[in-house]
Formats: C-alpha cells, structure tokens, sequence
C-alpha cells in the first residue's frame, strides 16, 4: 500500500514553462491557498521570503519583511514592493504585466506577493525555506541553483 499522495496543483519542473511569461496570472492566488491567506493577514512575512530569494541570502527575510511592514505604515510599501517585482522580472525575463510593477504592489499588493511568491516556486524555490536552506536543498538534489547565473548580477 502507498502512502505517496498525488498534488493535482503541483507545479511542472521549470523547464516545462513559456519563456518569458508568467507561470500564473495575477489573480491565481487560490493555486497556493495557504499563501495567499498568510499574504492576506501578514503581506510582510510574503514579501521577506521573496526578498530573501531574490537578494541570494545577502538579506534576510525578518529584515526585509520588518522594512516593509515599516514602509506599509507610511504609505509607501507598494514602492519598495515594485522593486522587488522588477528584480524578479528582471531575474526571469518577465514582462511588466498586467502593468508597471509598482502600480501592481499599489492596486493589488496581495495579489502581486502571492504571484511573485508563485513564480519563485515554480522556478525551483522554496521562499519559505530561506535562501540556505534551497542551496542545500539544489545541492543534495544536484540541481544548478536558479537566480545564481550572470543573470543575477543585474
């Protein structure tokens, strides 16, 4: 008897999605339920997990997600979260959909974490494991490690 479950959502292997498109739209936040409803009540801790990715462990998630809880509080989190979806864009040669980045985190800044948070894990990362623990994991599983290449270094 197998205990091994089958998850009808799970992602393909990075290889199997369009260049230069997003893997899921904007308002796909339900693929991931338990994201979207952490982002909903604490956008903060969504946002440092994928600053943590994106900066390659240079900053931390706790960090990054006490700047932005900082920022929300003045008004201005969805420029510091505009950033961010511009460096991931950049890191995936995505397109700046539905419009610019920035207005995304300004209208919609659950949607935007969630499809970012999205992206990450259909690229090969885990954002809520932490940057460290994804290189041990690509490591262990001998996989090249997204986000490391030249590219990078935008």
């Amino acid at each position: 008897m197998s205990l091994r479950t089958e998850n009808p959502k799970a992602a393909p292997p990075p290889s199997q999605f369009p260049e230069g498109q997003w893997s899921t739209g904007i308002c796909n936040c339900f693929d991931d339920p338990s994201n979207c409803l952490l982002t909903c009540f604490c956008p903060c801790i969504t946002f440092g997990r994928v600053a943590e990715i994106l900066d390659r462990g240079n900053t931390s998630c706790r960090l990054q997600g006490l700047v932005y809880y900082a920022m929300s509080h003045i008004g201005c989190a969805w420029l510091y979260g505009g950033v961010y979806r511009s460096k991931l864009r950049g890191f995936l040669s995505l397109p700046e959909t539905p419009c610019a980045d920035w207005l995304v985190h300004c209208c919609c800044c659950v949607c935007s974490l969630c499809q970012e948070y999205r992206e990450l894990k259909n690229h090969g990362a885990d954002p809520s494991l932490g940057w460290q623990a994804n290189v041990e994991r690509w490591n262990r599983e001998g996989l090249e490690p997204p986000f490391v290449s030249s590219g990078m270094d935008r």
